[in-house]
C-alpha cells in the first residue's frame, strides 16, 4: 500500500492540479503517484482463483457495508465497514465476461456476454455460432453474503454486456435493461440489425421466475453507420447499446450506444422512448457510458476509443479523443435537447504500454456542484468538476506506473465510484483499491450516506 509522491492530506481547496507529465516523467512500473489531496488507504490484491492475468476485475455495486466486484471469472464480496481495512467475505466462481454486477435487496444480478455451453457456473466456452450457446442475465440470492446462491438465468439476444437496474415498486419487481451489441449473420442468437435493448423482469419475492418481457427498438433507422477515422481508428456503427444509465426520479435514461448518444424517456418503463439523439463523428469513436448530474440537466458521455485496450492518453490522440463529452440538457418534455459544451480528458501522458481511455465513474454527492470521480484504466483515477460545463477542471488524481515497460497488459482502474465518503476502485489486475480524497470541494460528500448504490441507477441526493 506504499504511496509515492506528495503526501499530507490537509484540506487544500485546489482548483486544479499539476498538468501533463511528459513521457520522461512517467513513473516506474507499479509506483504510485498522486496529487496532494488524495491517497490510497487500502488495497486487497486479487485472490485465487481470480488472481490470473485473464481474470479481469470489472464493475462494482454496493449494499450496506459491502462492495460487490465483478470479475471475468465470477464476483467477490468485500466487507467495507472499515474502509481502510476491507475484508473478503466470499468469492463466487462463475466464468462469463464481463460479469458486471448490480444489487437490489437480497438479489444480485450478473451480466454474461461471452457465449457459454449452458447457463450454469460450471459452463465452458462455446462459439456463439453454435445455437446451443448461452449468454444473458444470472440471478443470485445474497441474503447470506458468505454463501450466495444461484437462483435463475434469462437468455438475451447478443448476451448482456452491461445491464441497468430500475425498481418497479408497483409490481414488487426489479427491471433490468440489458445492453448488448455486435450482431452477425452467422450468430443465431445475435442477428442483425439488433437495434434494440432487452428488458428482464425479476419478481423480488420469486426471482426464480425472472423472464424477458420486452425488446424495444431504439434505432428504427439503424443508427450511426460508422466509418474510418484518419488516424486508423474506426468510428463504431450503432448495433445496440453499450451502457444505459437510469435516473428513475426524473424518468430519464442516458444511452451510450456505440455511434450514438441518446436521451430516453422511461415514464412508461416497458416502452422507453428516445427523445434526443446526438453523434460526434469527429472525436468520438465508441459511445461507452453516461452519467447525469444530480439535477438531471447534464450528461457526461464517455468515448472508449480503442475498446479499452489502446494507449490513447498521449500526444498522438490529444485532448479530445478518448475523452468525456459534456452535454447540457436544454428544453422540456419531448423538446429536450443535448447541447455539447466541452471535452474532458486527463492531461497526464501515459506510456505507450498503458491502456488508457475514459471509463466508468460516478458523482461525488456535493449539493450545488457537479463533481465526478472516474476511472481511466492505467491512466488511474481522476476527480473533476464540471459545474461549468464549458470549463471542466480536475480536483485530484491518483495513478500507478505502467504494469510493464515492454508489453501491453490490460490493466488499471475499470471502475472508480464514490460511496459513503470514500472512492472504491476495481483495478483489473491489482484488485480492490480504496482512496480517500480530502479537498474543500469534495468535503460535503462525506456526509451523504446510501444504503445501496448501483452507479448505473443514479439516486438523487441533497433534496
Amino acid at each position: 500500500m506504499a504511496a509515492a509522491g506528495a503526501a499530507g492530506l490537509a484540506l487544500s481547496g485546489l482548483a486544479g492540479v499539476p498538468g501533463a507529465v511528459a513521457q520522461s516523467g512517467i513513473p516506474p512500473v507499479d509506483q504510485i503517484v498522486h496529487s496532494p489531496n488524495i491517497r490510497q488507504i487500502a488495497n486487497i490484491p486479487k485472490q485465487a482463483p481470480f488472481n490470473t492475468t485473464n481474470a479481469l476485475g470489472t464493475d462494482i455495486a454496493f449494499t450496506g457495508d459491502h462492495a460487490i466486484v465483478g470479475n471475468y471469472d465470477g464476483f467477490v464480496i468485500y466487507d467495507i465497514k472499515q474502509p481502510s481495512k476491507p475484508e473478503i467475505v466470499s468469492q463466487v466462481l462463475c466464468p462469463g465476461s464481463q460479469n458486471d454486477v448490480s444489487v437490489s435487496g437480497n438479489l444480485l444480478f450478473l451480466s454474461t456476454d461471452s457465449s457459454r455451453s449452458d447457463n450454469s457456473c460450471q459452463s465452458a466456452p462455446l462459439p456463439a455460432s453454435n445455437k446451443g450457446a448461452w449468454e444473458g442475465i444470472k440471478v443470485f440470492d445474497i441474503s447470506d453474503l458468505k454463501n450466495p446462491k444461484y437462483v435463475s438465468a434469462v437468455e438475451t439476444d447478443c448476451g448482456s454486456h452491461t445491464h441497468t437496474l430500475v425498481p418497479d415498486e408497483k409490481t414488487d419487481s426489479t427491471l433490468l435493461y440489458v445492453s448488448s451489441y455486435a450482431p452477425a449473420a452467422n450468430l443465431p442468437d445475435c442477428q442483425p440489425p439488433h437495434d434494440k435493448i432487452s428488458i428482464v423482469k425479476v419478481p423480488n419475492q420469486a426471482p426464480q421466475d425472472a423472464a424477458l418481457i420486452a425488446t424495444p427498438v431504439l434505432f428504427p433507422d439503424g443508427g450511426n453507420p460508422g466509418g474510418d477515422n484518419p488516424d486508423g481508428t474506426r468510428r463504431s456503427a450503432t448495433t445496440g447499446c453499450h451502457d444505459l444509465t437510469a435516473f428513475p426520479e426524473k424518468n430519464l435514461m442516458g444511452g451510450a450506444c456505440m455511434g450514438d448518444g441518446v436521451l430516453i424517456d422511461i415514464t412508461d418503463r416497458l416502452n422507453p422512448r428516445v427523445i434526443e439523439r446526438v453523434q460526434d463523428n469527429v472525436n468520438f469513436a465508441f459511445w461507452h457510458s453516461a452519467t447525469f448530474n444530480n439535477d438531471g440537466t447534464k450528461v457526461v458521455f464517455t468515448d472508449e476509443l480503442g475498446g479499452g485496450g489502446l494507449a490513447t492518453c498521449n500526444a498522438k490522440f490529444g485532448p479530445n479523443r478518448g475523452a468525456d463529452g459534456i452535454y447540457d440538457i436544454t428544453g422540456t418534455g419531448d423538446d429536450r435537447k443535448l447541447e455539447f459544451r466541452s471535452y474532458y480528458k486527463i492531461s497526464r501522458y501515459q506510456a505507450e504500454t498503458e491502456n488508457c481511455v475514459a471509463h466508468n465513474g460516478s458523482l461525488i454527492p456535493v449539493k450545488g456542484r457537479d463533481i465526478m470521480v472516474q476511472a481511466w484504466y492505467q491512466g488511474g483515477i481522476s476527480v473533476w468538476d464540471f459545474t461549468d460545463s464549458a470549463n471542466p477542471k480536475e480536483i485530484a488524481w491518483w495513478e500507478r506506473g505502467p504494469l510493464s515497460n515492454t508489453e501491453n497488459i490490460t490493466g488499471g482502474s475499470w471502475s472508480a465510484y464514490y460511496y459513503n465518503g470514500y472512492i472504491y476502485s476495481s483495478d483489473i489486475q491489482k484488485g480492490l483499491d480504496v482512496l480517500d480524497v480530502r479537498d474543500r470541494a469534495t468535503a460535503p460528500g462525506k456526509s451523504v450516506k446510501f444504503d445501496e448504490f448501483n452507479p448505473q441507477t443514479q439516486p438523487r441526493y441533497g433534496r
